[in-house]
């Protein structure tokens, strides 16, 4: 517990002295440039700006310390992937409503954005499926769909007009068997199958909160690491240790801490958004 609240400590401490400096990325060996995907078979859809803005997007918002946190969780996150290789990162969170979601989102897109990669932002959270509420989109059919049915792929992608290199796989209908639905046969083919056609592509999956359902446990083999996000004065050391005993056989990258109420360099509250990975080994 005491080393839980050091390292919250330490990175607030750390987000208050250090500049935000322009990010430098490293590169994957394979990496062949993000101009040689093509969305000619993927539908491309308009999305409101001012829906960006009101779910806190951050495309849909001019403020400049808000993107620059994901700026910072980008930079961390891409040297731990690149480093090992890896391009399957599953967002999830110890309990509800505590910004895994938003989290998946605008770190998906801050990739897509500004660095030489493609995003495909996969919605897993098969029992509520979310994220197409975030952009204003009305799917009729998603991710459950494709493994329930014989839909096509490419029939349930979408492309977020202006939104960088980034491709969306919506969760489709709710799912009361997500569980089973997550580690069928056909979806551990169809993420092997995503993570592999494209040599520049980084897959990031939204899942289900890790106490109150199985899915995240279920699904977590099939990729490459994990973030847990929580929520600063709401998450229980508990929870977060509980989660973190959860994850054990994941590579989980460390902690996202969100909704921090920092203090900037000048004196203001900085609430709302994350503040910034944090290691769990430390």
């Amino acid at each position: 517990m005491e080393r839980i609240k050091a390292a919250l400590e330490r990175a607030q401490q750390e987000r208050q002295q250090s500049p935000i400096n322009p990010p430098s990325y490293p590169s994957q060996g394979n990496n062949t440039g993000s101009e040689q995907i093509s969305y000619s078979q993927t539908r491309t859809m308009k999305v409101s700006a001012r829906m960006l803005a009101e779910h806190r997007i951050i495309t849909g918002t001019p403020t400049e310390e808000f993107a620059d946190a994901y700026k910072i969780l980008r930079t961390q996150v891409l040297q731990r992937l690149s480093d090992n290789n890896w391009n399957a990162l599953a967002i999830t969170s110890p309990g509800e409503q505590e910004g895994k979601t938003l989290t998946a989102i605008n770190l998906a897109i801050s990739l897509a954005m500004e660095v030489n990669y493609t995003v495909l932002l996969v919605d897993a959270d098969l029992r509520h499926p979310s994220i197409h509420d975030y952009f204003g989109l009305r799917p009729e059919r998603g991710l459950s769909d494709y493994l329930t049915g014989d839909v096509p792929l490419q029939d349930i992608l979408i492309h977020p007009e202006g939104i960088g290199h980034c491709v969306i796989l919506p969760g489709g209908k709710p799912q009361q068997n997500s569980s089973e639905l997550l580690n069928s046969p056909k979806m551990v083919q169809l993420v092997d199958e995503l993570k592999t056609r494209y040599p520049s592509r980084i897959v990031v999956f939204d899942l289900p909160q890790l106490l109150t359902a199985s899915d995240a446990l279920a699904f977590s083999p099939y990729v490459d690491a994990a973030l847990l996000v929580i929520e600063e004065g709401k998450t229980k050391v508990q929870d977060l240790e509980r989660a973190s005993e959860l994850l054990k056989g994941t590579n989980l990258l460390g902690t996202v801490l969100n909704k921090s109420n920092s203090i900037s360099s000048g004196g203001n509250k900085k609430p709302g958004w994350l503040s910034r990975l944090l290691s769990p080994q430390h």
